[in-house]
């Protein structure tokens, strides 16, 4: 049984919204970079790069980046059968890395993502940003900048559909 919290319009205004937050923050647009963690985070900083381009006229460079291979929750094993190869093909040493992803849970997808960015460069800063925090973490990690806090219980899942993959925007919970 799903529940919809989130319809489209809704997800464009926190996009929205996250934007003008990323852009006051950070005092700008120089030396801002996004990266999204695979695959609904990619689409989210796309997204946001074009929100930056329509309200500062720049051009913000958008990467992705795969974390299975920093999983501490994968066997070694299943590890080594993966094939990776690092996909930002710009320099984020000395940038302000804005780290997007689609919901924020334990945080140990975002620990992984840390990982996989310090093996790409030295970042000057990184933010996270997400459009969904639903609590229960198992780390220290905090959001940066946040679409929507949605409570959650240990049963249900956070469900976000994107056009790009699933032909709407929605989120969900599901128990």
């Amino acid at each position: 049984m799903a529940k919809e919290i989130i319809d489209a319009l809704s997800m464009k205004r926190a996009l929205m919204r996250m934007t003008y937050e990323i852009v006051e923050r950070n005092k700008g647009t120089k030396d801002l970079v996004l990266v999204g963690i695979k695959t609904r985070g990619w689409y989210l900083a796309e997204r946001i790069a074009k929100n930056l381009k329509n309200l500062e006229d720049v051009e913000v460079p958008v990467g992705a980046i795969d974390i299975s291979q920093y999983r501490d929750d994968l066997p070694e094993a299943e590890k080594e059968k993966m094939i990776h190869s690092q996909q930002l093909d710009f320099d984020i040493t000395d940038k302000n890395v804005i780290l997007v992803d689609d919901v924020l849970f334990t945080g140990r997808t975002i620990r992984a993502a840390l990982d996989a960015l310090m093996d790409q460069g030295r970042p000057a800063k990184i933010n996270l940003a997400v459009l969904v925090n639903r609590g229960h973490r198992e780390l220290p990690v905090r959001p940066d900048f946040i679409g929507k806090n949605i409570p959650t219980a240990m049963n249900e899942k956070v469900q976000v559909s994107m056009t790009e993959v699933d032909e709407k925007d929605s989120i969900e919970i599901v128990k």
